[in-house]
């Protein structure tokens, strides 16, 4: 993934999010870097794996959305589940 990643200045298609609105894509991946990190990190292991996740949500996702979501994390009221 990590290498699919390098070489484009955005995600490569993913056949889990077929449709045009790709809100259900960085959404998705938004959850899986936090949970990717939670869970390695509870382990004591480095976290890189868990970059591709960071650099697809980074690359679709409104900068606004994101710091809406980094926020509700931090106050404890981010309605996925992490």
């Amino acid at each position: 993934p990590e290498s699919a990643m390098s070489n484009h200045s955005t995600p490569p298609f993913d056949p889990r999010f077929p449709n045009q609105n790709q809100t259900r894509n960085y959404y998705q991946n938004f959850l899986d870097f936090h949970r990717c990190t939670k869970i390695l990190k509870r382990r004591g292991k480095d976290s890189s794996p868990c970059d591709y996740c960071r650099k697809v949500y980074h690359s679709l996702c409104p900068l606004s959305w994101l710091q809406r979501w980094t926020d509700q994390i931090r106050e404890g009221t981010f309605p996925g589940k992490i």
